[in-house]
């Protein structure tokens, strides 16, 4: 898992599970506290995600609520989005829209 962080955005690439997610939640977390505002979690580059990697950001989006602010995952792909579904996290994390290519 590489992780990189660009202004407000936490960039991810590689597999995210549970081997990774005490890395990605220390990294988010640190972003949390160090922005005012909200915070988007790119998943672009994420190859996989198991249900231990998807409850750290349920978590973190929720943290990030009470304190004020929101978190977005950006860059789902097919993958991360049928996990998302079939466990329901889709209604608890905030997946930003694809663009529509004209």
């Amino acid at each position: 898992m590489e992780i990189t962080t660009d202004g407000a955005t936490l960039v991810l690439s590689g597999a995210f599970d549970v081997r990774s997610t005490m890395e990605v939640r220390n990294a988010l977390y640190e972003l949390l506290a160090q922005r005012d505002g909200d915070v988007v979690v790119d998943l672009s580059g994420v190859d996989t995600v198991d249900m231990t990697a998807l409850k750290v950001l349920a978590v973190a989006t929720r943290q990030a609520g009470r304190d004020g602010h929101r978190l977005t995952l950006r860059g789902c792909r097919p993958a991360v989005r049928r996990m998302l579904h079939m466990t329901r996290l889709i209604r608890v994390l905030e997946v930003e829209r694809a663009a529509a290519t004209a």
